[in-house]
């Protein structure tokens, strides 16, 4: 029976099929879903910010896209996935709080979407599809089975990538 894998925030899971991956409340944090389809072996990372150099003495490196990213990767390798055939979806990087400010600090949706994109392009890893931006919140599940990327919103329904 397939089970679903519950990543909470700041966190990262992997699966093989038919298990399936799923992560709440994503506002300004990112959902980097990755899978390499021939293996079926799929993971996914609830990546709350952009940069793990600023924060010093920082023990979860799931937390921030630069090193969760990369971890999420070579746990994949690890079941047996092969990085060449991975690809990613994403979701998420919302502006949920209205700013009169132009400062980069205060648009952290954006930046942890851009600071994904960035990792995943150094790691070679083409982004098939994304959801980013807008002012809500996501909720996800991810199937490695089919690549599926199933993002539900409250008040817009379900849709999939």
């Amino acid at each position: 029976m397939a089970e679903v894998i519950k990543v909470g925030m700041a966190d990262l899971k992997t699966c093989k099929s038919p298990d399936s991956i799923t992560t709440l409340g994503l506002g300004s944090c990112v959902g980097v879903a990755i899978v390499d389809k021939v293996n079926r072996i799929g993971g996914l990372a609830h990546v709350m910010l952009p940069d793990s150099t600023v924060m010093k003495e920082n023990t979860n490196i799931a937390k921030f896209a630069d090193t969760g990213v990369v971890e999420l990767v070579k746990q994949m390798e690890k079941l047996g996935a092969v990085r060449n055939r991975m690809v990613a979806k994403i979701a998420g990087g919302a502006q949920m709080f209205s700013f009169d400010s132009k400062s980069s600090l205060m648009r952290v949706g954006e930046r942890n979407a851009e600071a994904c994109r960035e990792v995943l392009k150094k790691l070679g890893i083409p982004i098939l599809a994304e959801d980013c931006g807008e002012n809500y919140g996501r909720t996800v599940v991810f199937y490695p089975e089919t690549g599926v990327y199933e993002i539900r919103t409250v008040g817009k329904g379900t849709k999939t990538i």
